[in-house]
């Protein structure tokens, strides 16, 4: 079995900066996709930010020039930080992984979310 756990939300200013971690945990073999959604009270869940096959990295327009992704030598912790933070990045954070793991490679990889991790901004 897999774990994401989402960790750093929070309480923010607006123009403050947002630090997320995801910590991924259990049986891995490959982790192919890492990243972040999120969703605001009455939006759809959508991209923030991912690493895509290997070194690409997406993120969603609304975030370009403030957010960005990272992520350890291992490749199964990422991180996510706004600067600055604007009321709308307010929402749910999800870290999503798609893992392949030890023992099924047959099957492919997997989806794994996290339980998510509040953001409210606010003064």
């Amino acid at each position: 079995q897999v774990q994401l756990v989402e960790s750093g939300g929070g309480l923010v200013q607006p123009g403050g900066s947002l630090t997320l971690s995801c910590v991924a945990s259990g049986n891995i073999l490959k982790i192919r996709i890492m990243g972040w959604y999120r969703q605001a009270p009455g939006k759809e869940r959508e991209l923030v930010a991912a690493f895509d096959n290997g070194d690409m990295i997406v993120y969603q327009d609304s975030v370009k020039g403030r957010a960005t992704i990272a992520r350890d030598d291992a490749k199964t912790t990422v991180f996510l930080k706004i600067d600055p933070v604007s009321p709308e990045d307010a929402a749910v954070y999800y870290c999503t992984a798609d893992v392949m793991q030890r023992g099924s490679e047959s099957e492919g990889y997997t989806n794994y979310w996290g339980q998510g991790t509040q953001v409210i901004v606010s003064s």
